[in-house]
């Protein structure tokens, strides 16, 4: 049985052996810690763009009122007269003896009463189809957006909008009113932060009212990488990276470059909310908050109220926000 001669590494061999093993280590250490570095910022970046939103919709509280069909028409004898049957006047029957051939006061007599009461008839259908009101199909809706880019230094702001989305009932036109009363006083609030601003209004029927805001907010969304605090129509959906109610003490100071964006979108019925100004200064934004806090309950028809950074442990840089809100003009 012969054996097989062992192969033995030279010093030379085994060293240069130790060198490759060494150099291999090292860039597998680096590759590692470049990983680290880019999802770690990744993570940071994706927090930091997070966002928060509050509001809710009444549109469909407020059904359209439209002109009734033509109401169907039956006669038949009642008391030796002729009855009408309206059956779209109230859901009951309307009944009027016709006199014409005497007693009652006489034929012209019973002619007269019977010219006020079909006019009676005509203006209660008028009244319900003439697109009066709020929820009239051609009644004008204002659809509004007011964006303002604040320094971080009104970090107060942040907590105030993240604990009316904690608290509010967004499922009621009451609380959706109290929502952009509050959001408008605390912005008011804090003038000396105010550095950015845009504003846009449209008027538009009450049938198109509720896709144009729809497609507004989507707009503003999309903008944010991920809303980790949301309390739309009564649901509160809440994210793991969303701060809570926060402790006075847990203010810390920021680079005062740094920003913080609130879009305030509105859907108002009349046309009130087109008359606000361009907003270019801070008079401009100071009317405008003013006129959208004091917008009657019964004519808000949806709000939503979107912020960014949501926790107060971040910022937007200027160029963050110069980038993602183009719109933006400085006062």
């Amino acid at each position: 049985m012969s054996l097989l001669p062992m192969k033995v590494f030279s010093p030379e061999v085994a060293k240069k052996a130790k060198a490759s093993v060494k150099v291999w280590t090292r860039s597998l250490l680096v590759v590692a810690l470049v990983a680290m570095t880019i999802f770690g910022n990744a993570h940071e970046a994706l927090a930091k763009r997070a966002g928060g939103r509050v509001g809710g919709s009444a549109f469909r509280s407020a059904p359209s009122r439209s002109m009734p069909s033509s109401p169907s028409r039956s006669y038949s004898n009642y008391s030796g007269g002729n009855t009408l049957y309206s059956p779209n006047t109230g859901g009951g029957f309307f009944f009027f003896p016709m006199f014409f051939g005497g007693g009652f006061g006489g034929g012209l007599f019973s002619l007269l009463l019977l010219v006020i009461v079909a006019g009676a008839i005509m203006q209660a259908f008028r009244g319900r189809g003439d697109g009066e009101g709020i929820t009239g199909m051609d009644s004008k809706v204002s659809v509004a957006k007011i964006q303002v880019g604040l320094l971080s230094s009104a970090r107060s702001l942040q907590q105030e909008l993240t604990r009316l989305a904690l608290e509010s009932d967004t499922s009621s036109v009451e609380g959706l009113a109290v929502v952009t009363r509050e959001t408008a006083v605390s912005l008011m609030r804090h003038p000396e932060y105010w550095v950015y601003v845009s504003s846009a209004s449209e008027n538009t029927k009450f049938a198109l009212a509720e896709q144009k805001f729809n497609s507004l907010v989507m707009s503003e969304r999309s903008k944010l990488n991920t809303e980790v605090l949301s309390n739309v129509g009564g649901r509160v959906l809440q994210g793991k990276t969303s701060a809570a109610l926060p402790s006075e003490g847990s203010l810390s100071l920021e680079d005062p470059s740094e920003y913080i964006v609130v879009t305030i979108l509105l859907a108002v019925a009349g046309d009130s909310l087109s008359k606000l100004p361009t907003l270019r200064s801070s008079e401009d934004l100071s009317s405008a908050l003013s006129a959208i806090g004091s917008v009657p309950e019964d004519n808000l028809l949806a709000v939503e109220i979107l912020w960014e950074p949501q926790s107060e442990e971040y910022t937007l840089t200027n160029d963050e926000v110069l980038t993602i809100y183009p719109d933006l003009v400085r006062i």
